[in-house]
């Protein structure tokens, strides 16, 4: 191979790649809001589930980015494991879109009178456009004119390596002979991480007569296996769903690779029945991706009465993370690029953590026994929960997090903020709970019990959700607090005055009563900014943006 045969290679896969990078970046962008639609609202059944992945995936033409993007919505909470298989499923199947663009467009068509124009014209859009969406349009557009762009500089250059070497020496008939080319495959996929590029590659080769139109078979089920390469590289240090989709991903391409290639002769036959073309070049290319269309269906099938059963079993596996408490279960790193799932997520983690401290909080408060072993346990488990939640905020700030986003994530800092000193009071209080025995009259026993059982009910109040929350309530309860910290004071200092109590237990009662007092407050705050922080603003539209400029008398009145 010459040096021009080499850059011709060289340039039209990197053009393909781009135009592909160009065009998914772009339709992500678009169609980003009917995405999560999508996602969150049509996957009650496994069959719209199956539907969901084929067509997000038809729409962004990258398998790859739908699997990423349903990994973060799993862990988001916001599809389950099951759901998400079905739509890992779907996107498999909806894949196979890009060998029926290159085949029916790239091989029909003067390509270059159709891509030109598609980047010049997507390119003004993208200048031009006054919107975010419009220009993602463009960019969309834009990149679809280079991807066939590259596609057009690979059929020349496959069309001239055929005069220098027969490739077809290294096809032989037998089975071993296919493997290598399911090996050259996979290959391919995996070291250019996108699986339309080595389809692209694959068509165009066995349409410039290459290699046979077995080789070029098993070569597509070779792509097909690397595409799982992805969902094990996103799954690497990530949460145990997130690892059990990527077993899911990596199972049924295992299988349907398996089946594709042992009745390899039987799928040929059958798609190249039902393909008809007059241009042989074109004929290979329509069979190749109808072949590649019907196993992947096939596959579903196989997949429909076995995934119950998958599913069962993946549960039982990667829990290990999971057991370790003080492993984040709901933030992972996919999600950093999507701030609206990044903000559920981490949601969901507070929650979590807010948990943890409130059953702290009541067992300093409420059990005259030591717990200090446990509690200093449970506080490194808090402590490593909230560096994590602070780090994954952090990396969300180094984004590109929505105007209309970016204040909420400081309430969950602030949230965070107040839940580890209540981990760290709630560890103080049981320290020095157990090292007193209270000389105390029956009056103040009975009064310090009923401030025990208030600081309890108010802990007890991170159980409300969204619905139940009163922010006035809230506020109430903590002027409650402090008032009955107040009388309780008052009567301490009276008693110890009085010379009924001994002034060294007034001091130490006093002080272990602020402590449970502020202990609940933290708490009462910790889910005040939790409550402020899980209320999502709605995306403004740009009507919004456009009447959201504040007048000169309000401008007055919000400096005030």
């Amino acid at each position: 191979m010459n040096w021009e045969m080499l850059t011709g290679l060289i340039g039209g896969v990197g053009l393909f790649v781009l135009g592909m990078t160009l065009m998914t970046d772009g339709l992500k962008i678009a169609a980003g809001k009917a995405l999560r639609h999508i996602l969150e609202h049509s996957m009650n059944t496994r069959t719209r589930a199956l539907g969901s992945g084929f067509l997000i995936t038809s729409m962004v033409q990258s398998s790859s980015a739908v699997t990423v993007a349903i990994i973060g919505f799993v862990n988001a909470g916001l599809i389950k494991l099951s759901q998400s298989i079905w739509v890992i499923y779907g996107s498999n199947v909806g894949t196979t879109m890009t060998g029926w663009l290159v085949a029916l467009l790239g091989f029909h068509i003067n390509i270059q009178l159709m891509a030109l124009p598609a980047i010049g014209v997507g390119m003004l859009i993208k200048l031009i456009a006054k919107s975010d969406r419009h220009a993602a349009y463009g960019l969309a557009l834009t990149g679809f004119g280079v991807l066939f762009l590259g596609i057009d500089i690979l059929k020349g250059t496959f069309a001239n390596v055929e005069h220098v070497f027969d490739l077809q020496i290294l096809a032989g008939d037998g089975f071993i002979h296919l493997l290598v080319f399911l090996g050259v495959g996979f290959l391919m996929t995996l070291l250019m991480q996108s699986s339309s590029a080595s389809m692209a590659l694959t068509l165009t080769a066995a349409g410039s007569g290459l290699i046979p139109l077995e080789a070029a078979a098993a070569m597509v089920i070779g792509s097909n296996l690397g595409t799982t390469s992805t969902a094990v590289i996103a799954a690497i240090g990530a949460t145990s769903n997130a690892k059990r989709v990527a077993a899911s991903h990596v199972i049924f391409n295992l299988v349907t690779g398996a089946v594709a290639l042992l009745i390899l002769p039987l799928l040929l036959w059958l798609v190249s029945q039902v393909s008809h073309a007059s241009d042989s070049s074109t004929y290979i290319a329509t069979v190749l991706a109808l072949f590649h269309t019907v196993f992947n269906i096939l596959g579903v099938l196989l997949m429909w009465f076995f995934t119950s059963r998958m599913i069962k079993y993946l549960k039982t596996c990667f829990v290990a993370a999971e057991e370790d408490e003080a492993n984040p279960r709901y933030l992972d790193a996919t999600l950093v690029n999507t701030p609206e799932l990044a903000h559920q997520a981490l949601n969901l983690e507070l929650r979590r953590v807010a948990g943890m401290v409130s059953n702290m909080a009541k067992d300093a408060i409420s059990t005259e026994a030591s717990q200090s072993q446990r509690l200093q346990r449970d506080l490194y488990v808090v402590t490593k929960l909230v560096d994590a939640i602070g780090d994954f905020i952090n990396r969300l700030q180094q984004a590109e997090v929505p105007e209309y986003l970016s204040p909420s994530f400081i309430k969950a800092l602030a949230s965070a903020r107040y839940f580890i000193e209540v981990a760290d009071s709630a560890h103080q209080v049981d320290l020095a709970q157990s090292g007193q025995s209270p000389k105390l009259t029956e009056e103040l026993h009975a009064a310090i019990n009923e401030f025990r059982k208030q600081a309890v009910a108010a802990v007890e109040m991170e159980k409300f959700d969204a619905e139940h929350f009163d922010l006035e309530d809230i506020k109430k309860v903590i002027i409650e607090l402090k008032a009955a910290y107040e009388s309780l004071k008052s009567q301490l200092l009276r008693q110890g005055t009085l010379g009924y109590v001994p002034v060294r237990q007034v001091v130490a009662t006093i002080e272990l009563l602020k402590n449970t007092e502020r202990l609940a407050k933290e708490m009462l705050k910790g889910m005040i900014s939790l409550y402020e922080f899980a209320t999502l603003p709605e995306r403004p539209t740009e009507e919004d943006i456009d009447s959201e400029e504040p007048d000169e008398q309000e401008k007055e009145s919000l400096k005030q």
